[in-house]
């Protein structure tokens, strides 16, 4: 039976690259009002001051979770009344579940301009995609000493003899010369697969991951590229790009409700132990009079890896929100947060005592993150004074890249502001300001 769903998706059309944004005057832009680009769940919301007052939160901590899209949190809701079990109900409203659930697959692979045979596999987030990636690869595994711990750790990981696969690379000053250092790992010994992030979490720094793959490729091994920060900001073409695995969460892709994918060539993961062994993973279990007289024949395709009941909502809210920035457009959210980012590197820039992180002395592109120390303050102190005075929230600590904060220097940690569609330039002052009254005070001690 086929399901007629009451809110069908609209698949997105074949990839065009998109004409690069060539404004004459960006600064000029940027010196007026910015609103919101797209309605987020909660933009609304106030919080308490330590005055006892009340204010609109600034959210600017996009980079760790970012609200949900409205029209996200909409598909869900017309989800939930047809919500039903999937893949093993012959009901009617089975069969529509399952029908929104696949068809979630196709519009991810759609979005992220996949391969015809790439497997789409739904995870709970980044972390659990790269997770089950390293679970499914055999070899060496090539990686940046910049890579946030969910593509660090899980190759890092010692195997059975106690020895650990993961051959780390440290990024140098320039982009140019850590893909050199690449090239000369990968063509020193054999590796399966380079995994590496697409954008630093620390900076919004972007890496060029066609060039990445080119020299994965060129000295015979695949490559994972880790998109949790660039998937909403910038668009992506596994095809076009020469990726072989990509993962990313929904709760980055403004689609919080728990879900995240892995897409890429399924012979490795048919060729895998299920990620998990439970329902759905199974296509035949029979039991002997011994243990050793079990037989079990698994799955091949996603299903292999999607034991148990799957998160339909978190499948159909990531659908949506692919959607939805589709119909924002990506030369429009290039735009909008390069205006952004601009205002706000020229606010901390000119306040006192403010240094941003950097990695590399040649990128050129960063999506909507801005690392940075504020000299005599502790970074906790720093977020719990725009928390309190000013109603902002940023993200304070190492930001589970342990290895790349220790080494800019910076081992208490550092701050972080990151926004994106629902950011407004008037969130991007409010931070401006309130830091600038807190490097006063700071001098004044």
């Amino acid at each position: 039976m086929t399901a007629v769903l009451s809110t069908p998706f609209n698949i997105p059309a074949p990839f065009t690259n998109p004409a690069p944004f060539t404004n004459p005057d960006v600064a000029e832009l940027g010196a007026h009002a910015i609103p919101p680009l797209a309605q987020v769940v909660g933009a609304d919301e106030c919080v308490p001051l330590a005055t006892g007052e009340t204010v609109r939160y600034a959210n600017l901590d996009y980079a760790a979770s970012a609200p949900a899209l409205a029209a996200v949190a909409e598909s869900v809701t017309r989800s939930l009344s047809q919500y039903a079990s999937v893949h093993r109900g012959a009901g009617h409203l089975s069969q529509v579940t399952t029908a929104r659930y696949e068809q979630a697959r196709e519009v991810i692979r759609g979005f992220v301009r996949a391969r015809a045979d790439d497997a789409v596999v739904f995870t709970r987030g980044t972390t659990d995609a790269i997770n089950l990636a390293a679970h499914a690869t055999r070899g060496d595994v090539v990686v940046l000493d910049i890579e946030h711990h969910a593509n660090l750790l899980p190759w890092c990981a010692p195997d059975r003899d106690g020895s650990s696969r993961a051959r780390v690379v440290r990024a140098c000053a320039t982009i140019d010369d850590t893909l050199a250092a690449l090239e000369t790992e990968l063509a020193a010994a054999p590796a399966s697969l380079l995994a590496v992030t697409a954008a630093s979490n620390v900076t919004g720094e972007v890496l060029p991951i066609g060039r990445l793959s080119a020299i994965a490729h060129r000295n015979g091994a695949r490559i994972l590229i880790d998109a949790a920060q660039l998937v909403a900001h910038r668009r992506i073409s596994m095809a076009g790009h020469g990726v072989d695995y990509l993962v990313f969460s929904g709760h980055k892709l403004y689609a919080p409700f728990g879900a995240g994918v892995l897409i890429g060539r399924p012979d490795w993961l048919d060729d895998a132990e299920p990620y998990l062994a439970g329902g759905g993973a199974s296509a035949r279990v029979a039991l002997g009079d011994r243990d050793a007289d079990a037989a079990i024949d698994w799955h091949a395709g996603p299903a292999r890896h999607e034991a148990g009941s799957p998160n339909v909502l978190g499948a159909v809210s990531i659908a949506a929100a692919c959607e939805a920035l589709d119909s924002v457009g990506f030369e429009n959210i290039g735009l909008h947060e390069e205006l952004l980012r601009a205002r706000l590197d020229d606010g901390l820039a000119a306040t006192e005592g403010i240094t941003q992180l950097r990695i590399f002395e040649d990128a050129t592109d960063r999506v909507g993150i801005a690392g940075f120390d504020v000299d005599g303050c502790p970074p906790r102190e720093v977020a719990e004074f725009l928390s309190r005075s000013a109603g902002i929230g940023v993200r304070d600590g190492k930001f589970c890249a342990h290895p790349l904060v220790n080494r800019l220097g910076f081992p208490a940690g550092a701050v972080r502001a990151s926004f994106g569609v629902g950011t407004g330039s008037g969130d991007i002052d409010r931070l401006v300001d309130a830091l600038s009254r807190l490097t006063t005070r700071a001098r004044a001690r």
